[in-house]
Parts: C-alpha cells; structure tokens; sequence
C-alpha cells in the first residue's frame, strides 16, 4: 500500500537550502504595505525633487521653492523610515509598529504634500496645515522609538 501525499503537496516547495529563518525574512505579512508605500514614496520624492530643480526654478518665488524641497526631503527620509519599519514588524511583530508606519504615512502625505500644494497653488494658508503633518510624523518616530523600548530581545537576525 502506497503513502498519501501530503496535504500541503499542492503548494509550491521552498528551495531545501532556503531555511525557516531565511522565509521569514522575505518581504511579507505585516512588512508588505509599509516596503510598497516606501519604495512608492520614495520614487514620487525623486519625481518631486527633480521637478522642482528643474521645472519649479525661476518660476516660483524663492521661500515657496525652498518650502518644496523641503517636502521633497522630508518625503525620502520618511520612504526610508517606512523601509526600516517593515523591516522591523516583521521580525518583531508589534501594533505599535504598525501604527508608526501609518502615522508617516499619513504625516508624509500631509506634510510633503501640504507643502507642495501650497508651492504650486501659492496659497500661503496651506502652510498652516503642515505643522499637523509634522505632529503626525513625530508621533510615528515616537510610536516606533516605544516600540524598540518595549522589545525584550531586538529584532531577529538575518
């Protein structure tokens, strides 16, 4: 009499060099939305950063230009942050993590694109809404810096 196959033998095999460890590190779970904003954001901060050297120069006011690029680099640096938050949810699994991830995201947006809108439109009293994307962004670093603190042993290693 021959064995059944196994109940599992229907989804596709791991490579048997490929480790547990090494699948839980591949992007996934809870690491997917915040490395796909990441990777989306960062490319509109380089579209952004490129239009307003280029296409923004001589056309708008110098404070409104500066005020661009510096949603333009705020929007890298939170890209990166959203990078490193999936990097860590999926190792150490935390809501608070997850939390810090959507809080910049919703800072970056408001924030960066506060700033632009107001750069583009010239409406000044744009400006006002920006310090509420920087608050949204300061509780996503504070959210993230308490969820290190209350991690007993770190991320897994790679």
């Amino acid at each position: 009499m021959q064995p059944s196959p196994p109940r599992d033998a229907h989804l596709p095999r791991w490579p048997e060099r490929m480790q547990h460890e090494d699948r839980a590190a591949l992007p996934g779970g809870q690491a997917r939305p915040f490395v796909i904003l990441g990777a989306v954001i960062a490319l509109c901060a380089v579209a952004a950063g490129a239009f307003g050297a280029h296409g923004l120069r001589g056309r708008a006011a110098p404070e409104l230009l500066a005020a661009f690029e510096t949603g333009a680099r705020y929007q890298m640096f939170h890209a990166l942050a959203l990078f490193a938050i999936g990097w860590w949810v999926d190792r150490v699994p935390s809501r608070l993590v997850n939390v810090a991830g959507w809080l910049m995201v919703a800072g970056t947006v408001v924030f960066s694109g506060s700033l632009y809108a107001m750069t583009l439109t010239g409406a000044r009293w744009l400006g006002a809404v920006t310090p509420a994307g920087g608050v949204l962004l300061l509780l996503g670093w504070a959210c993230f810096a308490l969820a290190a603190l209350r991690t007993r042993t770190g991320p897994r290693p790679d």
